[in-house]
């Protein structure tokens, strides 16, 4: 038989890239701006799992966090030729995705208050925990057990919609305090502010399941 040409074989990517594949954002960009149809897709293979992990935590349920990336990726596709680059692609979905989730939330919730001061509007101070511990971030090693983890997922889930945004980009997602501003259209500061009261929130909230947690494992 013939069989296949050489040059198309899958560890040879140059033929590839010059006729589908893009090789930077740029060119992505500059592809769906074009209507190209494959580099759409690509951009939904690239995204989706991290905006879905977003929506998945702001929403709490998963068939409304797939409608919320799915219309993210649509007003993403519609409003591209307005799309200048000033932040990364991945920034600027993140925007999309999290201002969806707060208008689902908002029809959901019609009382619902943009507002993020969980906890009243000082520094954090006055809601430090009575049980402290020394952790400012998230104790990666106490979340080694799926409970663990569980009672992690049902915190954060409580988190003001606000506060969890900025948390899940920062934390969990690994953006940078820069790119979470952009994200959300925040100043930085505000960013830090409300991370500040997401992680004094959590750290309350889960003081009480780790100080039992310790408490089992001294006697145990």
């Amino acid at each position: 038989g013939v069989g296949h040409p050489k040059t198309l074989k899958p560890q040879d990517p140059s033929h590839l890239q010059s006729t589908r594949v893009a090789v930077t954002e740029a060119e992505l960009i500059d592809q769906i701006q074009a209507g190209d149809k494959a580099a759409c897709a690509q951009c939904v293979e690239m995204h989706a799992p991290a905006v879905y992990r977003l929506a998945l935590r702001m929403m709490g349920d998963p068939d409304e966090a797939e409608d919320v990336m799915q219309e993210t990726f649509l007003s993403a596709f519609r409003a591209i030729e307005s799309f200048e680059g000033r932040s990364g692609l991945a920034t600027w979905l993140f925007r999309i995705a999290n201002n969806v989730a707060l208008m689902r939330l908002r029809k959901r919730q019609p009382l619902f208050v943009s507002i993020d001061m969980q906890g009243g509007e000082g520094d954090g101070a006055e809601m430090t925990p009575v049980q402290l511990f020394d952790w400012c971030c998230l104790p990666e090693a106490d979340f080694a057990t799926a409970e663990a983890h569980s009672e992690l997922e049902r915190a954060i889930a409580e988190l003001a919609p606000a506060l969890r945004a900025v948390f899940v980009l920062r934390e969990l997602e690994g953006l940078s305090t820069e790119e979470t501003a952009q994200a959300l259209a925040l100043t930085p500061a505000n960013v830090k502010v409300r991370l500040h009261r997401a992680r004094l929130w959590l750290r309350e909230r889960l003081a009480g399941y780790f100080t039992e947690l310790a408490r089992e494992e001294a006697h145990g």
